[in-house]
């Protein structure tokens, strides 16, 4: 399945709204009575149940995906599902949705009732027509199933088609999976006359004769009988074709499966025949007739091709060898049109056959190309280079060592003199000769890319000396093909090669990090970083100019991902040594490649921000304790008439919860105990209870009256779906706001009155609580008492303390503004708050996150780190774990102990970056392992 494109793993998110989500779903399955998996697996991958519900009722819901072909496929693929089998990850991505989530689908999105759980999650996930499911029309197994759940491609099963039902009548029965398999008849061959008899054939034209019994036999074969020879045992009777039947076989007489079979009376007279004697010829063998063996042999070697000639076959029927022996042999000839055909099709066979192209298939195939491409010594110098495959023979100038490697072969080309070679003008023999140069490394580049070959080529030592050649050619525009072909060689085969310092190859791949071509350097770097990878034994990298280290931190400042991952690979490789870090430190300025080494640490980095919940949303439970009538707002409504009056009511002091209700006593009494009296003094009428309930019932959506069982079997009356307001509304939508002074006798008493102004409030308290009396201006005397603040919950004065009116007024003004709502809050009608939610505690966390990969054994698991990050901090800890142990670090040490000034290399490198490191250690997860095992070695 191809990876989608800005499509986060699938794991699981576990927000306030998912937490939410799975808790009723818990609360649904529940009421269900079904299993309920809050957390199912697809494989190894745990399904976020939120995110796939979204996802499938976007598309259409479970319905409208099972009935499209491969739609459950490719779900899958944008959930990003982890996968090695589509089909089996399809099928239980649908199962899993089929048991937690399809009858919370047709509840809450479709409106509907599901199917009880018998014929939905008891059953398979097979088919669709959820909405459309009843008793009725569900058989198990049946027909229709099977088609509809093949239409999605995933989950679609064979389905065993039962012939038609058995008629009395009909030739053929049919039996079902379970029933008795039809009793076999032995095969009795014919072997009357083939031509047939007077008796037969008078007998055609007579039915009721043809159709007697096989126990009586035919006058055919009766006539038969009685003629057949003395000395041979009676044929048996030709018996018509036998039919297979249900219990029956006809012309054999009715099968019980159950009692003894009965044999036919054709079989019972059956009779063998008499064994005769067979004529038998000798046969020559060796030991009965050596002669006539040792006369075949000694024809067939003369008879056999001499060597060197070819096989004795027809005319016209020896194609020749195939083209791969044809161009094998082409290319170890002298005739350079064998050569250049044999180049050409090795290029082709190359590219189009790659996987399957190895060396070992084809013996001398690399030398060949070897041969072929050092022929481009005679171009430039003059020089042929050859290969001498004698380790004890001295060797010439142009002679190669083909089993050790020329060791001098970069002062054998420095003695050489180069020829005067122009690019724009040259003969047709030099570009003849060329191209098949650059077609035989071209094949050798092609076929290295092949593990099993470059693993050849790395033990090949002709290629070590071809590459050194190929390199050291003079600068010219005819050389930078080929050139670049012996790097992409010499990248493919170093991991399987150990250099030391003074290898030619080694030296060569070094002298090429001081070219001005981009692609020279890259591909050299990569090269060079790369030597023993794949081998157990490391490579030590030695004697680096300090031109090249320098040039190493001036490329890694560069904005070219490729370059600097380059650079970080070998100097991971070099400072794995102690002394290429001491060389490191004597070279260049290490604080300079430390300082960009940390700031490389956040490369390609982006902050993200993440809220975690604290504590999960709450919901207060619903009370039958309705707040008290204000006396302004029960003048108000004492104006209005019914049911105009209930209805203002209710929207005054209840709220619309659909998972909460009021007993509808209580509604009862708290209206008729507002109103009654009132009602009474105006001599108007009240109304009734029931009227009261209908009126109620009346305001809010799904609001109706109902019949509460509880466990203990007693009913409670209630009014559905609404939720009593702490404090009541006015008609226009303020809300009052309650008075929390306490009493003086009972302090769990509260005051209890409301008010719709602060100012209110406030002479409230200072007149019904403190006892303070206003002059004619409406002042008070700001004299100093003692004062108490009864206050609910006050712990500031909550003991007799010594004020003056003034500053106790601004500690009473702080409780009143703590309970009001804010001046811009909306009306209570236009958005309403839910006051009996209390929200979820949550804290956002900003991060940073670098470049990661997966594991593919664990999918599931946390990130790795990967990239220039990881890179980065893998330099950083082989300098801090290698350069304790070096001579510049003793040097620096004696020289410090002489100034006086504590610390080494390590103090001198890492100090200014503590704080760099222990941010990225923090807010990096992916990051932080390695950053923890770097300050434990600069610790060290």
């Amino acid at each position: 399945m191809p990876p989608k494109q800005d499509v986060p793993p699938h794991i699981i998110d576990r927000t306030p709204e998912y937490e939410e989500f799975i808790e009723k779903l818990r609360a649904f399955h529940a009421d269900r009575g079904t299993t309920f998996d809050p957390e199912p697996k697809v494989g190894t991958t745990h399904l976020d149940l939120l995110r796939v519900f979204k996802h499938i009722v976007a598309y259409g819901g479970y319905d409208k995906v099972s009935d499209e072909k491969l739609a459950w496929r490719r779900m899958a693929g944008e959930l990003n599902l982890y996968t090695n089998n589509e089909a089996a990850t399809a099928f239980a991505l649908k199962e899993k949705f089929y048991k937690n989530l399809a009858a919370y689908e047709i509840k809450t999105i479709h409106g509907r009732e599901p199917p009880p759980k018998d014929i939905l999650e008891d059953v398979t996930a097979k088919g669709s027509g959820l909405l459309k499911r009843t008793r009725e029309n569900f058989q198990r197994g049946a027909k229709s199933y099977g088609v509809e759940s093949a239409a999605s491609g995933d989950d679609g099963t064979p389905v065993r088609e039962r012939p038609a039902a058995e008629t009395p009548n009909s030739s053929r029965a049919s039996r079902g999976l379970r029933e008795a398999p039809p009793q076999r008849v032995i095969f009795q061959p014919e072997t009357g006359p083939s031509r047939p008899t007077r008796h037969s054939s008078s007998q055609q034209g007579h039915p009721q004769q043809a159709s007697a019994s096989p126990a009586q036999g035919t006058p055919g074969s009766q006539h038969h009988q009685q003629r057949a020879p003395v000395n041979q045992a009676p044929s048996p009777h030709p018996h018509p074709q036998l039919t297979r039947n249900a219990g029956q076989v006809t012309g054999g007489g009715p099968i019980n499966p159950l009692q003894q079979p009965t044999v036919p009376p054709f079989i019972a007279a059956y009779n063998p025949r008499l064994t005769t004697a067979i004529p038998l010829r000798p046969v020559d063998t060796p030991r009965t007739n050596p002669q006539a063996f040792s006369k075949a042999k000694l024809l067939a070697k003369a008879q056999a091709p001499q060597p060197g000639e070819l096989p004795r076959v027809p005319p016209g029927s020896y194609e020749g060898a195939n083209i791969y022996i044809r161009c094998l042999n082409a290319l170890r000839s002298q005739c350079p049109e064998e050569r250049s055909y044999a180049l050409h099709h090795w290029v082709r066979i190359s590219y189009e056959r790659g996987e399957k192209f190895r060396f070992e298939v084809f013996p001398g195939l690399d030398e060949g190309l070897v041969e072929a491409a050092l022929q481009v010594g005679k171009l430039y110098y003059d020089v042929a280079w050859t290969i001498s495959w004698d380790p004890s023979a001295p060797l010439d100038v142009g002679e190669l060592d083909g089993v050790n490697g020329t060791s001098d072969i970069l002062e054998r080309i420095k003695g050489l003199t180069p020829k005067d070679v122009h690019d724009n003008i040259q003969t047709q023999e030099f570009s003849d000769e060329m191209l098949r140069v650059t077609e035989a490394v071209l094949t050798i580049r092609n076929m290295v890319t092949l593990a099993d070959n470059a693993v050849h080529i790395a033990n090949l030592a002709p290629v070590k000396d071809l590459i050194c050649i190929i390199l050291n050619l003079p600068n010219r525009d005819a050389t930078v093909e080929v050139k670049h072909y012996s790097l992409d060689i010499a990248e493919h085969i170093t991991p399987y090669m150990t250099l030391n310092s003074d290898d030619p190859f080694y030296r060569s791949l070094l002298s090429q990090l001081d070219s001005d071509d981009r692609g020279v350097i890259l591909t050299a770097l990569r090269a060079l970083g790369r030597i023993s990878m794949n081998l157990d034994v490391a490579n030590s990298l030695g004697h680096v100019p300090p031109s090249v280290l320098q040039n190493m931190v001036n490329w890694i400042l560069l904005n070219d991902d490729e370059f600097t991952d380059a650079c970080l690979d070998f100097l991971y490789q070099y400072t794995a040594v102690v002394e290429n870090v001491d060389s490191l430190l004597r070279a260049i300025s290490t604080e300079n490649l430390v300082y960009h080494l940390a700031r490389l640490l956040s490369h390609g980095a982006r902050r993200v921000q993440k809220e975690f919940v604290l504590s999960p949303e709450k919901r207060l439970p619903s009370t039958d304790e309705i707040a008290p009538m204000p006396p302004q707002l029960r003048d108000e409504l004492l104006q209005l008439k019914e049911p105009d009056r209930v209805h203002r009511w209710v929207k005054c002091f209840f709220d619309y919860d659909p998972e909460s209700f009021v007993t509808q006593i209580a509604a009862w009494q708290a209206y008729n105990g507002a109103f009654a009296e009132c009602l009474k003094q105006l001599n108007q009428p009240a109304t009734s209870p029931a009227d009261f309930i209908r009126s109620c019932s009346q305001i809010y959506q799904n609001s109706a009256p109902q019949v509460l069982t509880r466990g203990d079997a007693q009913q409670k009356f209630i009014i559905a779906s609404i939720r009593a307001r702490p404090s009541p509304l006015t008609l226009d939508g303020r809300e009052y706001v309650k008075c929390q002074w306490a009493s003086k006798d009972q302090p769990s008493q509260l005051c209890g009155a409301y008010f719709l102004e602060r100012k209110d409030m406030f002479t409230h308290i200072l007149e019904s609580h403190l006892d303070e009396v206003a002059d004619q201006e409406g002042r008070y005397p700001n004299e100093e008492k003692t004062f108490r603040c009864l206050w609910n919950s006050c712990t500031r004065h909550n003991k007799p303390t010594s004020l003056r009116l003034i500053d106790f007024a601004r500690h009473v003004n702080v409780h009143i503004s703590s309970c009001w709502p804010p001046p811009t809050a909306e009306p209570r009608t236009k958005k309403p708050r839910k006051d009996w939610v209390v929200p979820a505690k949550t804290m956002t966390v900003t991060y940073e996150e670098t470049q990661t990969v997966r594991d593919e054994k664990n999918p599931n698991g946390p990130a790795q780190a990967s990239g220039i990050p990881l890179s980065a901090v893998l330099v950083l800890r082989n300098i801090a774990r290698n350069v304790g142990k070096t001579d510049a670090e003793e040097e620096l040490a004696s020289e410090n102990e002489g100034k006086g000034e504590p610390g080494g290399w390590k103090e001198r490198l890492f100090r200014p970056l503590m704080g760099r490191l222990f941010e990225v250690m923090a807010e990096n997860r992916a990051m932080a392992p390695y950053i923890a095992s770097l300050l434990v070695l600069v610790g060290e």
